[in-house]
């Protein structure tokens, strides 16, 4: 492949997020890699757009996470620590195992009453209104409450923190990045300190302080204020996304929603056909090629940056028939919302469950549900992919 041939993605425009999937279709019709300049970087990087080089790559250990292996220092990972979207084998490994001994299955599972009180108390609050804001009043106090709940952290100001974690992961500029992480850094560290000093209580961060290997090995204070980071971050984030991006395909389709108001049994189905057409994340997490290595024809060279593009993968032809096709029928194995390979997210059963509960219940709740004007702006940034609001009556 000519390193030459580089693509602008910044001449997109705002359609990379209001509406990437034309161009992405595009670019897969030229091949399933390319040089790209990606909007507000320095350098270079690969973008990968087909669905079996991306799901190839997400399972690519020579695709590392771990920036310290090129000399590159993250702020992120100097003020909150390294996680499991920041390390790679077997310092992944290690932390995996320490957190999956605290978030079960089970664990998840023993949710599910909490999850449906909080959906039902949330539409008492929404419904009488007659029409609203569906992000605003469902799909995000929805998640942040149960993740916090989960976690242990106390009643935040929802507003404040939700500037924060839109801070961190879809960001105006560098400076309200860097902001919100080290505020968030901040506050992890003193809310760890108050669980140590506390004593015993029943929820996921102080297990995590208390998690013990057969061989004594513990998560160190930093390693700790990096697996809350991204427990709260990433385990609301997602889920926000899923049951907007979700909703508003709904809509958007009537033949699909009446279908499905037809037969409920084919939630799970919808659920997952929602996370293939326009999933909650944009692109997968920061990779580094960690030694030269070659895909599809692409001559990546060591410590050059690689981006899977999830949105493209997901409406790849040559493994989804039809793909721009919005189909709650459709068999949707395989596919890449929440990753592939040993960086697959942990949270997707907690999502999957909140997905369903909160789209179910609104459905069943709210019969006359359609859009009310035009969805709000669509995120920036290549990381996550969803709207800041979505309009609606019922």
């Amino acid at each position: 492949m000519d390193r030459q041939d580089v693509v602008d993605l910044g001449e997109f425009g705002d359609e990379l997020r209001t509406d990437p999937h034309p161009e992405y279709a595009r670019l897969r019709e030229r091949g399933p890699v390319h040089r790209v300049r990606l909007p507000g970087w320095a350098d270079e990087a690969w973008l990968i757009v087909g669905y079996e080089e991306a799901r190839a790559a997400l399972a690519d250990l020579r695709l590392a996470k771990d920036t310290s292996k090129i000399g590159v220092t993250i702020l992120e990972q100097e003020m909150v620590g390294k996680h499991l979207l920041a390390t790679d084998p077997p310092q992944h490994t290690r932390l995996r195992s320490l957190v999956t001994r605290a978030f079960t299955m089970r664990r998840v599972e023993q949710l599910r009453p909490r999850i449906q009180q909080i959906t039902d108390e949330l539409l008492d609050e929404m419904l009488p209104a007659g029409r609203g804001d569906l992000i605003g009043s469902l799909a995000y106090p929805l998640p942040i409450t149960v993740i916090c709940e989960l976690l242990g952290v106390p009643d935040m100001d929802r507003e404040e923190f939700r500037k924060l974690s839109t801070g961190v992961v879809a960001p105006a500029d560098e400076q309200t990045a860097n902001d919100a992480v080290v505020r968030l850094g901040a506050y992890l560290t003193d809310l760890i300190e108050d669980k140590r000093c506390s004593g015993p209580t029943d929820d996921l961060l102080s297990d995590l302080i208390r998690t013990t290997a057969e061989d004594g090995d513990r998560l160190s204070a930093q390693e700790l204020r990096g697996m809350a980071f991204l427990l709260l971050v990433a385990g609301h984030e997602t889920t926000v996304n899923l049951i907007g991006n979700g909703v508003h395909a709904l809509l958007a389709h009537p033949g699909q929603l009446a279908a499905l108001r037809a037969d409920m049994n084919l939630l799970d189905g919808a659920v997952e056909e929602m996370l293939r057409y326009e999933g909650p994340v944009h692109s997968a997490t920061y990779r580094f090629a960690a030694e030269p290595l070659e895909i599809a024809g692409a001559a990546i060279e060591k410590g050059e940056h690689v981006v899977v593009s999830l949105t493209a993968a997901q409406r790849d032809g040559d493994r989804f028939g039809d793909p721009h096709r919005f189909d709650i029928h459709r068999d949707t194995r395989g596919h890449l919302a929440f990753g592939h390979g040993i960086h697959f997210c942990l949270g997707a059963p907690l999502a999957r469950l909140e997905g369903r509960i909160a789209v179910g219940t609104l459905l069943r709740r709210a019969p006359g549900l359609a859009l009310d004007g035009t969805p709000g702006e669509w995120l920036p940034g290549l990381l996550m992919r969803g709207m800041r609001s979505l309009p609606v009556r019922w």
